[in-house]
């Protein structure tokens, strides 16, 4: 009878219960924060120099920088990654991610296994001047890549990044038909079953690559740690686009709103870095060049709130 009373009592505390905050077992997900970030391709017209690259980034006031492996060779060619990553560091300026094209991926065993030798070289290299990250493009074929075959391949390249300490960013082009769109990046990736696996997109690639957008929101935490800031015009066809055609973030017809409101509830850090290969951009100021590029991403990160 008293544990009868007891069901009764609580029954009829219905309505009051309702009223009661629901307890939250998950705490919220944190949104992301957004890093600013300078690709030297953005100035490579100008052909500043990787010192003046890092000196440009720094007075725009950017984070870090994007470098192109081959300036890093050719500067050490002659000096010394000490140097360089000393310059880094006097200009507070992180090198963030480096850019390079090592045919890893390629289905010939031959050029793959130099791809792995040419990547494994390039990370300790990136080690010494304190870049932690790598891009890498699926470069190496003319014909569609194996995605289970590329899957693994990307695994043993992750392993290679834990033990030099570079993790390798698995990036697609769009107008680069073998591998051009978010969905065969993304099943390379879920076949290398890794936790460091990682996704190098772009504003210009998902566009012209036919990827669209949608699919960012598949995508959570540090999937995608750097992403490439750009925009496209529609007064060219999606298909005859060139990178050349790439203009300042907000200048075009993407949905700027909606892919950086997707980052942001990512969670994670977000590197946002300007890409852009703009020949009227090469013939203007560098430091102007970069202060714009600079602005217009923070008022477009501004604008989602």
């Amino acid at each position: 009878m008293t544990d009868r009373r007891k069901v009764l009592k609580t029954l009829s505390m219905g309505p009051a219960l309702l009223m009661v905050p629901e307890v939250t077992y998950a705490s919220k997900k944190k949104a992301s924060t957004f890093k600013y970030c300078l690709n030297t391709s953005t100035i490579r017209g100008q052909n500043p120099g990787i010192l003046k690259y890092i000196e440009i980034a720094s007075k725009a006031g950017y984070d870090g920088i994007e470098l192109w492996i081959e300036d890093i060779k050719n500067f050490i060619e002659e000096n010394s990654a000490a140097q360089l990553k000393k310059h880094l560091s006097d200009h507070k300026i992180k090198a963030e991610n480096a850019i390079g094209f090592a045919p890893w991926m390629a289905a010939n065993d031959a050029k793959s296994k130099a791809g792995f030798i040419q990547m494994e070289e390039e990370m300790k290299m990136l080690a010494d001047i304190g870049c932690y990250r790598v891009a890498a493009p699926a470069i190496g074929n003319d014909a569609p890549f194996d995605l289970m075959a590329a899957g693994e391949k990307y695994k043993r390249l992750i392993e290679l990044g834990r033990r030099t300490g570079v993790r390798p960013q698995l990036e697609f082009w769009g107008a680069f038909k073998p591998f051009h769109h978010l969905g065969q990046t993304l099943m390379v990736a879920a076949v290398a079953n890794d936790p460091d696996a990682r996704i190098l997109a772009d504003v210009y690639h998902l566009y012209r690559g036919g990827s669209g957008y949608g699919g960012l929101k598949l995508l959570s935490g540090n999937a995608i740690e750097i992403f490439h800031m750009n925009d496209y015009v529609d007064t060219i066809a999606r298909e005859k686009q060139e990178d050349k055609d790439r203009v300042y973030p907000g200048d075009g017809a993407a949905p700027m709103k909606e892919i950086l409101t997707d980052l942001k509830n990512m969670g994670g850090e977000k590197v946002l870095s300007l890409e852009l290969f703009n020949r009227t951009y090469w013939e203007q100021d560098p430091l102007e060049v970069a202060k714009t590029g600079l602005a217009k991403m923070k008022a477009a990160v501004k604008a989602i709130g």
